[in-house]
């Protein structure tokens, strides 16, 4: 088998010079995997002693591909292209039955590769910046604890594929499920799905909760934000969510939008005008046209008991209501009342309600990441195989993390790497 990690040595950088290459960036995203040792764990997740190429190397490369911009499998011959810089690279054919190897066993020892490389960055992030990033608000950062925003997204298929189908859009493709970490944009886990999987299953929830948790290091598991959209607001959910809150020495906090039902509905219109606050802008300033209430009170101690005793004790609704935009999709009773109204659970117990309702409302930048994903790989699954595809996906969340990481490390530290960070032109091997 060959070497995996020596390609980069006798590589020069320059700021210019003639006999310089393209996709130069590949070399900082390539390195790091090296150095952090995310191709080694790869290396060992996929080894095998009887191939030439290292099957490691093989998807770390194909994740770098994607990258820089990847589409299908056969882009990994753009680095190919350049040997002169990145040494022997697996070529298309060999980059196809290395994902047809990986079978659920291998990804995952993938996922724990990940996971144990993923401890060793935020301990240089730590070590660099002093803390991993803070969990940002319009009212200011939300420090030492680790937020988690889990959100499904619909990926189109034109041709047939298994397990692609119908979704609930009328489109069809697949449907997988994703979780970010909101403090670094790093994408802990993806549940790859068919495209008639449903948006509030509660089991793929509870999974990637779980898997999300998993993929954070030991010491950072121990103070969370979990927020979800209305997908998420399901008796299993709460109560796992609850649970993991119950355990001795972590708190597990959760933001959940909830279902505006006929019990919310007769809350909403049983609560005094004096009732509401202003919702905050995106600047933390009161808003005029948006205003912010709680219902648990009403809900709980109602007339003809107590309407949310079938959820958490523990667990309150807020309600934040805004004027009718057009062509807003509503129900009767919203257009009756002139209002929009958005329910959310939370089991947060203290706290201004503006503010609560605005962490709620940092969840849309999940939609950030998610769309950067797609522009990252996702949006294409290259293969009619379905195990092939799931492979292409765990290699896309390799590259949404190498991503990540090289913002986290500002294109990496000079001396970590060996090179100087604002230098972009390499030098081929003569």
């Amino acid at each position: 088998m060959q070497t995996t990690t020596d390609w980069s040595k006798g590589l020069d950088i320059e700021v210019r010079g003639d006999d310089v290459v393209s996709h130069t960036g590949t070399v900082i995203t390539r390195m790091l995997a090296d150095r952090t040792g995310l191709t080694g764990e790869l290396s060992d997740a996929l080894a095998r002693p009887d191939v030439i190429h290292d099957r490691g190397r093989v998807l770390a490369d194909l994740s770098l591909a994607i990258a820089d911009g990847a589409t299908s499998i056969s882009d990994i011959g753009v680095l190919g292209d350049q040997q002169r810089i990145l040494g022997p690279v697996a070529s298309t054919s060999t980059t196809w039955r290395t994902l047809n190897e990986i079978d659920v066993q291998a990804i995952k020892r993938i996922t724990a590769a990940r996971n144990r490389t993923r401890t060793k960055v935020w301990s240089l992030i730590e070590a660099r910046h002093g803390s991993v990033p803070p969990i940002a608000t319009c009212y200011g950062d939300i420090d030492a604890v680790i937020g988690i925003r889990i959100d499904a997204t619909l990926v189109n298929s034109y041709s047939d594929k298994q397990q692609a189908a119908g979704n609930f859009k009328g489109g069809y493709g697949f449907h997988p499920l994703t979780a970010w970490c909101d403090n670094t944009g790093e994408c802990l886990a993806i549940i790859a799905r068919p495209g008639n999987a449903g948006s509030n299953t509660a089991a793929d929830h509870i999974e990637i909760i779980d898997a999300a948790i998993a993929a954070l290091p030991a010491k950072y598991r121990r103070n969370l934000l979990i927020t979800i959209d209305g997908a998420g607001s399901s008796h299993k959910v709460i109560e796992h969510l609850t649970e993991l809150n119950a355990r001795s020495g972590f708190t597990v906090e959760y933001s959940v939008g909830f279902d505006l039902d006929k019990r919310v509905r007769g809350a909403i219109a049983a609560l005094p005008e004096q009732a509401w606050e202003p919702a905050l802008d995106h600047t933390g300033a009161p808003r005029q046209d948006a205003q912010v209430a709680e219902v648990t009170g009403l809900l709980r101690d109602s007339v003809g008991g107590d309407k949310l005793g079938s959820w958490p004790a523990g667990m309150r609704i807020l309600i934040r209501r805004e004027p009718i935009e057009e062509g807003t999709q509503l129900s009767l009773f919203e257009q009756l009342a002139g209002y929009r109204y958005q329910p959310i659970a939370t089991n947060t117990a203290s706290g201004q309600l503006q503010r609560l309702e605005a962490r709620h409302r940092a969840h849309a930048r999940v939609e950030g990441f998610i769309r950067c994903a797609k522009a990252t790989g996702l949006a294409t699954w290259p293969s009619s195989a379905w195990s092939i595809n799931t492979a292409w996906v765990a290699a896309v969340a390799i590259a949404c993390d190498l991503l990540c990481w090289c913002y986290a490390f500002e294109l990496m530290s000079q001396t970590w790497l060996k090179i100087p960070s604002h230098s972009w032109a390499c030098r081929a091997r003569s």
